[in-house]
């Protein structure tokens, strides 16, 4: 494309910098995916209804096709990968069969991983809203509450 504007960016994702060519219009989604090769963040919607691409900027979910690269320049970026696979919200989603096809899973995981830092003694008011964020087509939200619940556990 001519007139394309391209530049040389610094992103710190998973703990590691890396230099990335980007355009002022490239969504991290794009970048983290075709760039990176992180594919945890998925694709869905792109336009931050289902939460599928759902990453953690700075110790917040964010949806990554709303974000621009260039943003996340200053920031410390985490993806699914990035979670090493044993996290307790990740074992909770396999006790509690929180998923099946899986595709909205990365972005639950992170979006519940994040709730677990941010509010440890959430209640289902809380857990609700945050869960809001992400839309499952094909399993029941029941066994995602469970695996928060059991991450998060009721308070007394």
């Amino acid at each position: 494309m001519s007139g394309t504007v391209r530049g040389e960016a610094e992103l710190r994702v998973n703990g590691k910098r890396h230099n990335v060519t980007i355009r002022s219009a490239d969504t991290l989604l794009r970048v983290l995916r075709e760039q990176l090769g992180l594919t945890g963040a998925k694709a869905g919607c792109e336009n931050g209804d289902c939460g599928a691409c759902t990453v953690i900027v700075d110790g917040a979910p964010v949806k990554s096709c709303l974000m621009l690269a260039v943003e996340g320049q200053e920031s410390t970026i985490t993806t699914i990968e990035g979670l090493g696979g044993d996290t307790p919200i990740q074992k909770a989603f396999l006790e509690k069969f929180a998923f099946q096809c899986g595709f909205c899973t990365p972005g639950f995981i992170m979006v519940c991983h994040a709730l677990a830092h941010h509010s440890p003694q959430a209640d289902e008011e809380v857990i609700q809203e945050w869960l809001q964020s992400n839309i499952c087509r094909c399993t029941s939200y029941a066994e995602i509450q469970a695996a928060v619940r059991s991450v998060i556990p009721p308070r007394e």
